[in-house]
């Protein structure tokens, strides 16, 4: 059974103004890594009005996984939950599954009113607005549509709203952890609406580097730890070029050719010393390094603990450790798989020409993909280009087409009961 697309079209745009107006009051909500309670309150209550919502409680024991990501130390997560929304269907077709965070960075320098939204040139602004409160409006003008076709779906169409994307994704491991019965997967982020199948890992690593402290008059007897992390950057960097060479030349690597450099390594924080005149006795350095489908997160970890302890001379092989807070593989879905085909025909039917590509940036994609062996695609409205800026926003002409989309695909993958 077919649903007429005019139909889809008014049902979406009969729930656009309930829609932007969730936004704009998630937006207004602050919800960092560990503050999302309030957030989370907001969207169990709108959902409720369409969907069966279950709060899951997180627990502290999450922490033990080895998955488990902590660029945050010490993090609580009693009296939190993630939020799991279902349209239950009638039986007898497939499920599927879209997933999103509430959780955002804080607001950037310079970024004014990030709580305060506005609607400006057609798009809602404020900090999380496409990521990825926007991504989570998108998920409730899917199913509001749906309600009001009046329409009953044979499989499940199963939301996940979780928290700590923006960390690590411990919010979608302990998701994935409780299982989850789907046969296919939307991870919803600001994509400027193209469909992405293959999704770029990360690790994120801390190197603390212990020196020989002392006066400044005193060369010889003094190790800079400073200069040492100085060091262990120049070989990250000789590390990341050549890596970034064996991948592209990698045919698994083939849809990243476009990007001159789609796995960046960036060195965003360096601690040492308190004195001028004093060598410091311990640097920490903290950066992010992406890796591509022909390495896993493990080998490149393995290999960028190599290449300090045998390039960095004795010295800092014997001074250094080095701890991963944060350990993504990459996400493969094949674009001539069911879902990604299924998808595009679902786009069509939308006037929706997307266009199919790769992420740059790692996401909570792999957790569904790899661990529990549903097929994830990322799609959404927004840009990357202006998430986590201070000039972030979602146009609302994006919330519209991907919603249609996904009504579509909803219709297409889960099936019509047919009374």
């Amino acid at each position: 059974m077919t649903i007429d697309q005019q139909k889809i079209n008014d049902a979406v745009a009969a729930n656009l103004p309930r829609t932007e107006k969730f936004l704009c009051d998630l937006v207004a909500t602050p919800s960092l890594p560990g503050q999302e309670s309030a957030a989370m309150e907001l969207v169990a209550q709108a959902f409720a009005q369409i969907a069966d919502v279950t709060a899951l409680p997180l627990s502290n024991d999450l922490r033990k996984d080895r998955d488990y990501c902590d660029p945050i130390s010490d993090i609580d997560y009693q009296g939190r939950s993630n939020l799991r929304a279902v349209v239950a269907g009638a039986g007898g077709g497939k499920n599927l599954l879209l997933n999103t965070h509430i959780d955002t960075v804080p607001p950037s320098q310079g970024q004014d009113r990030p709580f305060e939204p506005q609607i400006i040139d057609g798009a809602i602004t404020g900090r999380g607005s496409c990521d990825a409160k926007g991504q989570a409006a998108t998920i409730f003008l899917t199913m509001a549509a749906i309600a009001d076709l009046g329409v009953k779906l044979s499989g499940d169409l199963i939301g996940h709203l979780v928290v700590e994307e923006e960390v690590g994704g411990n919010g979608t491991l302990a998701m994935v952890r409780r299982g989850e019965n789907a046969d296919g997967c939307v991870v919803l982020e600001p994509t400027e609406l193209r469909l992405l199948t293959s999704i770029r890992g990360a690790v994120w690593f801390r190197v603390t580097l212990t020196g020989k402290p002392g006066h400044s008059g005193e060369a010889g007897k003094t190790r800079s730890a400073l200069k040492m992390a100085s060091r262990v950057i120049e070989i990250l960097e000789n590390y990341h070029a050549a890596l970034l060479t064996e991948s592209l030349s990698d045919p698994a690597c083939e849809i990243f050719k476009d990007y001159p450099n789609p796995m960046p390594l960036t060195i965003g924080k360096l601690h040492a010393g308190n004195w001028a005149a004093t060598s410091p006795g311990e640097a920490v350095l903290e950066g992010v390094l992406g890796l591509l489908p022909n390495k896993t997160a493990d080998q490149v970890m393995a290999e960028i603990r190599t290449a300090i302890s045998t390039e960095g001379g004795a010295d800092i092989m014997d001074n250094f450790d080095i701890h991963f807070m944060y350990r993504h593989d990459c996400s493969v879905c094949p674009t001539d798989h069911e879902l990604v085909k299924q998808f595009s025909l679902a786009a069509q039917a939308s006037n929706l020409q997307v266009k199919i590509d790769a992420m740059t940036a790692s996401c909570d994609a792999w957790f569904y993909n790899n661990q529990l062996d549903i097929p994830t695609v990322v799609f959404g409205g927004g840009s990357l280009s202006v998430a986590h800026s201070n000039n972030e926003r979602m146009p609302i002409a994006d919330l519209q087409s991907a919603a249609k989309t996904l009504v579509n695909l909803a219709v297409q993958w889960c099936g019509v009961h047919q009374t």
